[in-house]
């Protein structure tokens, strides 16, 4: 299992490298493009596809709709509304699912689930683009969010971990590694706003651009927000493959599960950072 990991994370970043750091946006755009259309298909089959062409088709209509943003993108921050909107309905609707649990998942009318697939995939691929247009830097700070947050998390919840965060759903996560995130993002914050005090970078991060717009209380909320979000979304995610009686979103990535395995806390953190920023 250990090898399976490490090779296909060699083959991903061999891959995703090269398309991040390309002159052109355009690459990195491609690139995740084809990765949330196999997200697309995931979320088809994890919510009772009959068969591959309803699951392909899925996939094939989230690239379209991808497709049509890369050609008329949404301004950074011309499209605040939007990213906010999203950032809204993630609060609302993935506190209404989380409340339900797994078994109150499948009693959503199944067009309604799979048209929330195709919304939630297509904002957060479109978020991702409109992040990679303001910098490397920037995308990268914001996608570290993500990263800081899961990792804190884990090692404070196998520290200190007691009480349960979400038993039906996530059994192994507890509040004290959620509070364990949050430090994980605010040390994440000044290390980056340190390094950019040091260095030239392409582009303003995430952390510097709330720091300018919100002030250093702003930063803070803003931190407490996206670990929320993030937990937020790893918990959706797991809600869902609990429902369809999975472990993982597919066998897509050997070792690593699916893409939305890999993706879910990232789907809603991508439009809320463009959201906060645009404030």
């Amino acid at each position: 299992m250990l090898r399976q990991r490490v090779i296909t994370a060699v083959v991903l970043l061999a891959l995703l490298l090269p398309a991040l750091f390309a002159a052109s946006p355009l690459p990195f755009a491609l690139f995740t493009l084809v990765l949330i259309s196999a997200a697309g298909w995931e979320w088809a089959r994890l919510n009772g596809a009959a068969g591959a062409v309803p699951a392909l088709a899925t996939g094939a209509l989230v690239a379209a709709l991808c497709g049509v943003s890369l050609m008329h993108p949404p301004a950074v921050g011309g499209a605040g509304g939007l990213w906010l909107l999203g950032t809204v309905a993630w609060l609302v609707g993935g506190a209404l699912v989380l409340r339900r649990g797994p078994a109150g998942w499948p009693k959503w009318p199944p067009l309604l689930r799979w048209a929330l697939g195709l919304a939630l995939l297509w904002l957060a691929w479109a978020a991702m683009a409109q992040a990679r247009n303001v910098g490397i830097n920037f995308l990268l700070s914001v996608m570290c969010v993500v990263w800081a947050a899961d990792i804190s998390a884990y090692f404070c919840g196998r520290a200190f971990g007691r009480r349960k965060l979400a038993p039906t759903i996530s059994p192994g996560k507890s509040w004290e590694g959620v509070y364990g995130g949050v430090a994980g993002v605010l040390l994440l914050a000044l290390g980056w706003l340190w390094m950019e005090a040091q260095f030239s970078l392409d582009s303003p991060s995430l952390f510097l651009l709330l720091r300018q717009r919100l002030g250093w209380g702003g930063l803070l909320l803003a931190a407490l927000l996206l670990t929320a979000l993030s937990v937020m979304g790893d918990l959706f995610e797991s809600l869902v493959k609990r429902a369809a009686g999975v472990k993982d979103s597919s066998a897509l990535l050997p070792g690593h599960g699916g893409v939305l395995d890999r993706v879910d806390a990232l789907l809603p953190v991508l439009p809320a950072a463009l959201a906060l920023i645009s404030l």
